[in-house]
């Protein structure tokens, strides 16, 4: 099973590389773009299968119909905070995978998460 650390290594390489992303619309019939500006990655401190990432996005277009037309604005930056985390059932068990719900994060983790937005700038 691949590590915390090794797991980090191979996205960071990923994320370099992929321009733009697609996220879709919470309507379901259209797609925001961004690019992804900055980020990081950092493993939980107690559970060695969870890495969390915060990102600074900027959007860079839209597609289709989208729910709130304000939400269109371009150039318009937004974070995401999310996480990985290995698989434990089904086609994903032993795999690492993007987090399907909310982040739950330790305070001693979150703190951490925001001083590190900060100092790795990438919280604006």
């Amino acid at each position: 099973m691949e590590s915390a650390e090794d797991f980090i290594k191979r996205k960071e390489e990923e994320y370099k590389i992929q321009k733009e992303i697609p996220l879709k619309d919470i309507g379901r019939k259209g797609k925001h773009f961004f690019i992804r500006e900055a980020w990081f990655f950092m493993r939980q401190h107690n559970l060695p299968e969870k890495v969390f990432v915060f990102e600074r996005l900027r959007r860079t277009r839209v597609e289709g119909d989208i729910v709130h037309i304000k939400s269109r604005e371009l150039g318009d930056v937004e974070y995401r905070f999310g996480y990985y985390i290995i698989g434990k059932t089904g086609n994903r068990n032993g795999k690492w995978t993007w987090g399907q719900y909310c982040p739950l994060i330790p305070i001693k983790d979150f703190d951490k998460l925001i001083d590190l937005a900060k100092k790795k700038g990438v919280l604006l």
